[in-house]
């Protein structure tokens, strides 16, 4: 199991979180870009307590971005 410090993603069933493998973030964002996402990593960065229902897409993303820091 890897400990990555600045991983805040709470989904531990993941296979793709750094808990679960030696690989740090690398299976997590290339699961990410293949699915056209962003890590959710991204959005608690700007929102730690972000309510886990996000269309988390680059253009769901964009709109997180404008309703959380375009204020």
């Amino acid at each position: 199991m890897s400990r990555v410090p600045f991983c805040t993603c709470v989904d531990h069933q993941c296979s793709a979180h750094p808990v679960n493998h030696e690989e740090g973030c690398t299976p997590c964002v290339a699961k990410n870009l293949a699915e056209g996402c962003i890590p959710v990593c991204f959005y608690r960065k700007i929102d730690p307590d972000m309510d886990r229902k996000q269309d988390y897409s680059f253009k769901g993303f964009a709109r997180f971005v404008e309703d959380h820091l375009g204020r």
